[in-house]
């Protein structure tokens, strides 16, 4: 015997097959199936007979260095399968002295059995490149394979010559005779009926299974399935309709949609279905899996593109009663669309859905997209109402209050029927709009409405930034005489919480609501409004905790930038409006943030608008206050001096090394402090190198190339009687700048985060009694209306393009009538020109959001740090 039998008997050589393959093989090992081929030392050749009459060929060796057993078939398997079980069994078995191969089998023949004709159809979808449109097309094929069967055994295909089945049953070996002439006549019924053999291959059915015959088009089919498919069965034939088969259909009878509202409670369980054989059947868990396998169905983009008529083909969650097929319908694309629309939420989930779907009460907005549907309702009518109202809230006509000293914009009675429908519907919302359309004056209409309705019996309270107390006041005086105000401000504040029941408006701070909580707590408000939202945009900070501990009828957020830089922000303002509504922060994150700011997941992106949208009111100034005069925006490039040239280069080197250094020990993520810190010592230099210079430094040279720019255009600007508003956001550069207008004689007023009387720069400046007003950035970025104003500069870029928006806003709101001015100073080659290009992509996230536009992705990547520490290029 050879040495490898000798070895595989020295081996456990069953631990490398699975217990599959074993026990089949033990299994093929007493049916006498084996044949040895060849026998040597470092490889044994087999043949083995599977099932129906195959025969396949092994070929078993050892692996090097005592790796095992390897064994190779020329079945699908292809490795380590029960045929190579078998073959070592059967082998191991023989006398050591010797092989004695088995007499050749016997077999019964048998001449005179038919062929029954075994007809089996299937469909494989694929998508293919269209020239014509340029994009991917889909399209279905489909196949009937026709098999012939000799008893249990198969074949297909035709014969060349004269050819014998060779199969067992039973134990028994038989030799079957074909009948050629009987194979033809049933190929011919096929034929008559339109059929014709397929030339080309396809995943319709697995590859040479049957002999393929297709039908020319879609129609034919739905033709044959509806007309002679039950008249081929009365004649004998064996039809197989494979799972997935488009024609296997079923006629629906019609749509419902069932609304399971529970009482006090914040959600409700929606479930849409058909009617089919008379069985009412929920589409939902059979939509959500075929989702999960095609996203691309969610697809806006996709969806726009499909045809009303266009069908989808489904296989439901049900049998037919006839025979126990599983169900398959054609649904139009003119009623999924809404329906697939509103199961994004389904989507998002991680588990199977049930036949229903659990919604939060306030995602009940989207019931209106089933309106129009032709869907049999049962229950609900509350929450479709509620749709119904917040869909149509655009369209109601609003009549102003009376005591309302102002003329309400047509923009803005919108804004007032928003507000109403919403605390109609008991939800909460977003007043988005741009800095300059009036906010303020449609929440204080709001509230006066409330008022005038004799619903105000408990009072407002506004959280607001300390600086715009003020003018809160100012308006509410101004606009709305008949609230009762009360500011709850400054060191006399505490006298006054035992009368604030007494009031319609409560003024207060969110550095003071944590301070002062316990007095708010007792007192329940009819609506709590924040004012400047954005400053509870971490949902941790002492300020948004205390503001979700209130008690209110109906919350509301003010605010022109609802999202500064990612996500995170805007859950925090809902989380607060509706908790749990958009899920925890980390659902949120996996849900939402993740798909769309780090993978432009589309898809995402549109249904969290579609989520947001009645909650959220976003108006832009350029699309409805058409009477504001142009804004250009300029960027003015600046040159470094020498003296700022040498710095900024020796700054960089040493910043560059010290990041990468904390990058490499942990990680981009987890470096972004010293990133910053880095970076905030390059833009210092490109102000003025005296920023980050010891005092007393004695160095030639101007200290900043942008300072004397700046002084040049504003000798310039002022002398043409332009009113000039200057931000940066260092106080330390406002100072400097300072000095330099003192030296030049040029009057100026400043705003800066240790201003305490903000009231009386405002004035002068709006009064032309100064052209130049300094404003930090931080401290002069909300609560200012300087429309005397006509040209506004950044000294400085900053990373978040809606800071420097709302600073720009001071001056280009309703009000201002002259043409306004934007220059942004950048020193070229520099971390300043980079911000600027940081800036481009964070503001497509906010328009994806707030507007509805496809957003391009921003992340602080590997290559930005490269750009962001690159040195200067060379002076030409």
């Amino acid at each position: 015997m050879s040495v490898l039998l000798d070895q595989l008997r020295q081996l456990d050589w069953r631990l490398d097959f699975d217990p599959g393959a074993l026990s089949r093989g033990l299994k093929y090992a007493t049916e006498d199936r084996i044949r040895l081929l060849s026998l040597s030392d470092k490889a044994i050749e087999t043949s083995c007979e599977g099932s129906e009459g195959h025969f396949y060929t092994q070929r078993i060796r050892l692996a090097p260095k005592g790796l095992g057993v390897v064994g190779n078939c020329s079945c699908p398997v292809n490795y380590n399968c029960k045929h190579c079980v078998a073959a070592i069994i059967v082998l191991l078995a023989q006398p050591a002295d010797g092989w004695q191969p088995p007499p050749p089998p016997a077999e019964r023949l048998v001449d005179d059995l038919p062929p029954l004709p075994h007809l089996i159809l299937g469909s494989h979808a694929q998508s293919q490149y269209d020239l014509r449109s340029g994009r991917m097309v889909g399209s279905q094929q489909h196949r009937a394979g026709l098999i012939f069967e000799y008893g249990n055994a198969q074949v297909h295909g035709k014969s060349a010559k004269p050819e014998r089945l060779h199969h067992r049953s039973n134990g028994e070996r038989l030799s079957i005779a074909r009948h050629p002439r009987a194979e033809q006549a049933w190929r011919d019924v096929l034929r008559q009926l339109g059929f014709k053999e397929a030339l080309r291959q396809s995943l319709a059915l697995p590859v040479n299974s049957a002999e393929m015959f297709e039908l020319p088009n879609d129609e034919q089919w739905l033709h044959f399935m509806r007309e002679h498919l039950s008249a081929l069965r009365e004649q004998g034939w064996k039809i197989d309709i494979r799972p997935g088969f488009q024609f296997d259909l079923t006629q629906v009878e019609g749509w419902y949609a069932e609304v399971d509202e529970a009482p006090g409670r914040e959600w409700f369980d929606l479930e849409l279905g058909i009617v089919v054989e008379g069985r009412r059947i929920s589409l939902l868990p059979v939509l959500l899996r075929l989702i999960q396998r095609n996203p691309e169905l969610l697809d806006p983009q996709n969806l726009q593109r499909r045809k009303d008529d266009d069908q989808l083909r489904l296989q439901l969650d049900a049998t037919r009663a006839v025979d126990g097929r599983p169900l398959q319908v054609m649904l139009p694309f003119s009623r999924l669309k809404p329906v697939l629309t509103t199961l994004g939420e389904l989507y998002q989930r991680d588990q199977d859905p049930a036949q229903s779907l659990r919604l939060s009460r306030p995602d009940a907005a989207r019931l209106s997209q089933l309106e129009g549907l032709d869907l049999h309702w049962q229950g609900g009518d509350e929450l479709r109402e509620l749709a119904r109202k917040l869909r149509d809230s655009g369209k109601v006509t609003i009549t102003p209050p009376t005591g309302l000293n102002a003329e309400l914009r047509h923009y803005q009675l919108e804004g007032l029927a928003w507000l109403q429908t919403l605390r109609d519907v008991n939800a909460g919302g977003i007043l988005g709009d741009d800095m300059g359309l009036g906010k303020t004056l449609q929440t204080l209409a709001h509230l006066l409405l409330e008022k005038e309705s004799g619903r105000l019996d408990r009072p407002a309270l506004v959280v607001m930034p300390t600086s715009l107390i003020p003018n809160w006041l100012d308006e509410t005086e101004r606009f709305a005489p008949d609230l009762r105000v009360l500011a709850l401000h400054g060191p006399g504040r505490k006298k006054a919480f035992a009368r604030m029941a007494e009031h319609d408006l409560l003024l207060t701070t969110y550095a003071l609501l944590p301070r002062d909580l316990e007095h708010f707590t007792e007192l329940p408000l009819h609506v709590l409004i924040l004012d400047e939202a954005q400053f509870i945009k971490n949902p941790t900070s002492k300020a948004a905790q205390a503001a979700r501990q209130l008690e209110a009828r109906q919350r509301l957020c003010l605010t022109g930038t609802p999202l500064e830089n990612h996500l995170g922000e805007l859950w925090s303002l809902f989380h607060f409006l509706m908790p749990g509504w958009l899920g925890d922060s980390q659902s949120f994150l996996r849900n939402y943030r993740n798909p769309i700011e780090k993978h432009g997941d589309a898809t995402r992106l549109a249904h969290l608008n579609a989520r947001l949208k009645p909650f959220l009111l976003r108006r832009s100034k350029e699309a409805v206050a058409t009477e504001l005069p142009a804004k250009s925006e300029i960027t003015q490039w600046v040159e470094l001096s020498d003296r700022q040239r040498d710095l900024y280069e020796t700054v960089r080197l040493a910043m560059d090394h010290k990041v990468r250094d904390e990058i490499d020990r942990k990680g981009l993520a987890r470096s972004q402090i010293v990133i910053l810190e880095a970076l905030l010592k390059l833009r210092q230099v490109c102000c003025d190198t005296r920023l980050i210079e010891e005092s007393g430094t004695r160095t030639r040279g101007s200290s900043s190339g942008k300072l004397d720019s700046l002084l040049e255009m504003l000798e310039e600007l002022i002398a043409e009687g332009r009113k000039v508003l200057l931000f940066s956001q260092f106080t330390s550069m406002l100072a400097l700048i300072e000095d330099e207008l003192r030296k030049r004689s040029i009057d100026y007023v400043q705003i800066t985060g240790d201003t305490r009387d903000r009231r009386t720069p405002v004035r002068r400046f709006q009064n032309g009694e100064v052209p130049l007003f300094l404003i930090s950035l931080k401290a002069g970025g909300t609560g200012l209306n300087l429309t005397a104003a006509d040209t506004v500069i950044h000294y400085d870029p900053w990373w978040n393009p809606a800071v420097e928006r709302q600073a720009t806003d001071r001056a280009y709101r309703i009000g201002q009538d002259k043409p306004v001015f934007v220059y942004r100073l950048i020193s070229r080659g520099t971390v300043e020109e980079k911000i600027q290009q940081l800036q481009a992509q964070k503001a497509a996230l906010a328009r994806g959001i707030l507007d509805g536009r496809e957003k391009e992705g921003w992340r602080l990547a590997e290559e930005d740090i490269d750009a962001l520490f690159a040195p200067l290029p060379r002076l030409s």
